[in-house]
């Protein structure tokens, strides 16, 4: 599957080369990686964002987010955000800013 590139260059716009993030082929797109934790990713057109179990919730009352489900199995903690929901640069950076924190909150892989 292919993933929206443009994209994934706003999120390395907005992540402003963060030597502590990498890059990484996943889920058929591309995740963007702080010290070896998803923080967020591009999927077709649409955004992953890792906001954890606790902020689940809240994550999925804003406009464009789904719960996460590649293979039947709903991840909670995990939402996808539709690509027409982020129009808006400073819409997409509040989403890469949850996943990018609770990604911080862990423990480096």
């Amino acid at each position: 599957m292919a993933y929206d590139e443009g994209l994934a260059e706003r999120i390395r716009q907005h992540l402003g080369g963060d030597p502590d993030v990498a890059e990484k082929r996943m889920f058929g797109g591309i995740a963007f990686l702080l010290h070896g934790n998803m923080a967020v990713g591009v999927t077709g057109d649409d955004l992953m964002v890792r906001v954890g179990p606790d902020a689940t919730d809240a994550a999925l009352a804003r406009p464009g987010a789904r719960l996460f489900d590649m293979t039947g199995r709903p991840m909670r903690g995990w939402v996808v955000v539709d690509s027409s929901a982020l129009a808006e640069d400073a819409t997409l950076g509040e989403w890469i800013d949850e996943g990018y924190g609770f990604a911080a909150g862990l423990p480096p892989k």
